[in-house]
């Protein structure tokens, strides 16, 4: 099964220790049901590392990316609650990328997730793109315990948008992402392997961070809240 739309928010955090507690009731109980009942949100996934870092990953699938830039989204993004306000100060090492979703295929949804992020060269950007698109993603998508691969690119000015949400908080745009859906952790890192040792950095890709992600939560659209 392919990612629900054709865009997405990417979001890696750390966590303040005392503030745990607190960020998963406020994800469960607020947050992602917020974000789910806006117009054009599909769907909304928490899941906690399992290896690498920060500590939390969560994904947001939509429609398109006007409905990332659009005004029900940006409307709760400057209007946030009094309970987002406390549970987003302990937030740490934030990333958020509002990406469009450029390839994405699979069996269904895994319970395991690996998340690669990474810069593309400009000069080699295309090279890179034909390459992960032409083949060496659906490659990696056939490996056993594979349920999906996806592919996302960052839009830096969508990423940027300053809001009240965001205001005061230091946050990362990652640009380009590949997310590896599977059975376990083995057969996720299995396909990175496989992806990078194919030849991700000669063909463009810098600074390539790693995690591997436990499913917590996932709420879609038409779930009863």
């Amino acid at each position: 099964m392919s990612l629900i739309g054709r865009a997405v928010v990417a979001i890696w955090n750390d966590i303040l220790p005392e503030g745990r507690e607190n960020f998963i009731e406020w994800h469960d109980r607020q947050h992602i049901p917020e974000r789910v009942a806006i117009p054009g949100f599909h769907r909304g996934r928490r899941l906690v590392a399992e290896r690498g870092s920060p500590e939390y990953f969560t994904l947001y699938e939509a429609r398109d990316e006007a409905v990332l830039v659009g005004p029900d989204y940006l409307e709760r993004l400057n209007n946030p609650t009094d309970w987002t306000r406390r549970s987003t100060a302990d937030f740490r090492n934030t990333a958020r990328g509002v990406c469009r979703t450029v390839w994405s295929h699979g069996a269904g949804e895994g319970g395991t997730m690996l998340t690669l992020r990474f810069d593309a060269e400009p000069r080699n950007a295309a090279l890179l793109k034909a390459h992960l698109t032409g083949g060496a993603l659906a490659a990696i998508q056939e490996l056993p315990g594979v349920t999906g691969v996806h592919l996302c690119i960052a839009d830096p000015e969508a990423s940027g948008l300053e809001t009240a949400e965001r205001k005061g908080r230091e946050v990362g745009v990652p640009s380009w992402i590949i997310l590896v859906e599977g059975v376990s952790s083995g057969a996720v890192d299995t396909a990175a392997d496989r992806l990078v040792e194919g030849g991700l950095e000669q063909r463009g890709a810098v600074g390539l961070e790693r995690g591997v992600y436990r499913l917590e939560f996932s709420l879609r659209e038409d779930a009863e809240q």
